[in-house]
């Protein structure tokens, strides 16, 4: 094809979507001008609304100051009535009396005029014009019902559209972070009588600076009144959360306040599906006996299930109150995590355990665990990463857990090194796990009342994964949890609780 056939071809086509693009345009600045007047509109029919509010209220005010003034003159003219009509009549009663008084001097008879004298001075006496006050009982003045509307004036003639609120600013020392609840509390620059309400928006995310990129949405909290509120029921699933609040009036949102991060300093971790027991089901953080998952797998030599109905978890060992003396399991890298994860293999046999994805190597932890009301027998513990493909929990010298039996009777009991401690309490229905890694120490509790069911005290030289054994039933895991407040208190009480802490202690 002709080379200026083809270059006329390509300005036709530009022209061409240039001209679609500039009619796209037009439609756009229609359809700005309308919305311009249409909101134009509605500024002014809410404004009119707001003087027909300001007017209202001014006639309303008008009316009981006016109705206030005149009760005050209907007050004062009935009092002044009152006193009129006494002194009218204690006037008649004098001038009565002054008639009489006049004719008594004309009476010759001596007697007569002592008589007339005598009655005329008990009058004068007794007349009421001698008691009455001859001043006003109320004043003429109402001053004290007089207006000024300057400054009120002053106000008015002040008044202009509203303002965009300043942003808050957040109170980072103020706000607090505990039982998966965040509290924040904020204020704002200067006093603004004008804010009807805030917005906290928060996210959470792994990254100790806000980001611009690869962050989660905001999530937003709307019409709060007050200077502070509490985030409740909240899964820490990440390192950190961001937050940040804006001021509204009636109008318009102000700017957001520059956002703060805080530590949410919870254990978060998933079952590890790709390395349980072939008869568990693993989902997330639910695992689930499955009496058919292992049909085909192939029997291991001298290790397969020869418990028939019995209770594979239940098979005797001793219990022993001595301090175990076995040898420290070797240290293990932290990146051996890939090692565990290899086959659905890695653990089999009697060993019906499940893993955590990630691992404790320091600081304190916790996460709750729930059984089902079926379920029969499970363990609820900690282990290192050399736990055996055959190992149960409890029974190596680099695993702790608690033990739960509903098999014939229903008994709980501490597990370590191959000794068991039976414990003489109830089995409650959710299990609290309480892990402080650099202090030695693993405690389980009821997660309902926080009541101390066992601790252990070791020193831990090697990652812990958070472990667990199911056999008829299922386990419901919770993590993203941080320490509750009264499992703190209980650890400061320590020695309090020293009758529930165990003899399975050893240096592992």
């Amino acid at each position: 094809m002709d080379p200026h056939r083809e270059a006329l071809q390509r300005i036709v086509s530009n022209l061409a979507n240039k001209n679609g693009e500039i009619h796209n345009f037009i439609d756009m600045l229609n359809h700005t001008i309308k919305n311009v007047q249409v909101n134009s509109s509605n500024a002014i029919s809410e404004l009119d609304e707001e003087f027909d509010g300001l007017y209202s209220l001014l006639d309303e005010m008008k009316g009981s100051m006016a109705s206030t003034i005149q009760q005050e003159e209907a007050r004062k003219v009935q009092a002044l009535q009152d006193q009129l009509s006494q002194c009218s009549n204690a006037l008649e009663s004098s001038e009565e009396l002054l008639e009489l008084a006049a004719q008594s001097l004309d009476i010759k008879d001596p007697v007569e005029f002592l008589k007339a004298a005598r009655q005329i001075k008990e009058r004068v006496t007794m007349a009421s014009a001698f008691r009455i006050s001859l001043k006003p009982t109320v004043s003429d003045s109402m001053t004290h019902l007089m207006v000024d509307f300057t400054l009120e004036r002053r106000i008015l003639q002040a008044v202009n559209f509203l303002p965009v609120p300043k942003a808050p600013e957040i109170d980072l020392a103020a706000c607090l972070v505990a039982d998966n609840c965040i509290t924040v509390s904020w204020r704002m620059p200067e006093n603004d009588g004008r804010i009807d309400h805030f917005v906290l928006e928060y996210r959470k995310t792994n990254f100790g600076l806000p980001r611009v990129k690869d962050e989660q949405p905001w999530e937003l909290i709307d019409y709060i009144k007050a200077t502070e509120y509490t985030l409740s029921g909240l899964k820490f699933d990440t390192k950190y959360v961001n937050l940040r609040v804006q001021a509204c009036n009636k109008a318009v949102a102000g700017e957001y306040s520059d956002p703060v991060t805080l530590e949410t300093k919870a254990f978060v971790f998933s079952l590890d599906s790709t390395s349980s027991h072939l008869n568990l089901k693993v989902e997330d953080t639910y695992v689930e006996w499955d009496p058919t998952g292992g049909k085909g797998q192939e029997k291991v030599k001298g290790k397969e299930n020869k418990s028939g109905g019995q209770n594979p978890l239940l098979k005797s060992n001793r219990s022993s109150s001595l301090r175990s003396g076995g040898p420290s399991p070797k240290r293990t890298p932290v990146n051996t995590r890939s090692s565990v994860r290899g086959s659905r293999d890695r653990f089999t046999g009697e060993s019906y355990t499940v893993l955590g994805d990630s691992a404790v190597e320091s600081g304190q932890h916790y996460w709750e665990v729930r059984a089902q009301k079926d379920c029969k027998s499970y363990s609820v513990g900690v282990t290192y990463r050399n736990l055996g493909k055959f190992d149960q929990l409890g029974k190596t010298n680099s695993s702790w857990c608690i033990h739960i039996n509903n098999w014939l009777q229903t008994t709980i009991s501490a597990k370590h090194n191959n000794k068991t401690k039976t414990l003489d309490i109830t089995v409650p229905d959710r299990i609290g796990v309480y892990c402080d890694f650099d202090g030695g120490q693993l405690t389980f509790y009821n997660a309902n009342s926080k009541e101390l069911l066992y601790t252990f005290r070791t020193k831990f030289t090697q990652p812990l994964l958070p472990g667990f054994m199911i056999w008829c039933g299922g386990l419901t895991v919770s993590t993203g949890l941080q320490v509750p407040s009264a499992v703190k208190t209980l650890q400061k009480g320590e020695n309090v609780l020293s009758g529930s802490t165990g003899s399975l202690n050893n240096t592992a």
